[in-house]
């Protein structure tokens, strides 16, 4: 799980994604802030539309860290909630691909337009 910032139309904007272990996209969801909230409605909307995992693996966001714990604390059985610089790397190189596709177009047009690059 991760948020990466693109411009859409010479703003800022936040696209959160979520991939498995092979690198798969799992779900996206792209906001106007990068905060907590924003972090726990991604969470829901992943864990509403796949299953929910038995662990999580981050960077060091502090927003994604605390929508998953108040997550956790709703739930019976908790995610386990995993910030380890060197077992991020799927999540990782999922980024790469994103940037990729979208520096040379210098960002989206418009917000409409800018749809998950890898869901086909």
């Amino acid at each position: 799980m991760y948020e990466t910032y693109i411009k859409i139309n010479g703003t800022g904007k936040y696209l959160y994604r979520a991939v498995d272990k092979q690198g798969q996209a799992v779900d996206f969801l792209l906001t106007a802030k990068r905060d907590a909230a924003a972090a726990r409605r991604f969470s829901k909307k992943a864990m509403r539309h796949n299953t929910v995992p038995d662990k999580v693996t981050m960077d060091r966001s502090s927003a994604n860290q605390a929508a998953l714990e108040q997550l956790n604390k709703e739930r019976e059985v908790p995610i386990t909630i995993r910030q380890v610089k060197y077992l991020d790397n799927i999540v990782e190189q999922d980024r790469r691909a994103i940037k990729r596709i979208t520096r040379p177009m210098i960002g989206f047009k418009s917000f409409r337009a800018a749809r998950d690059p890898g869901r086909h």
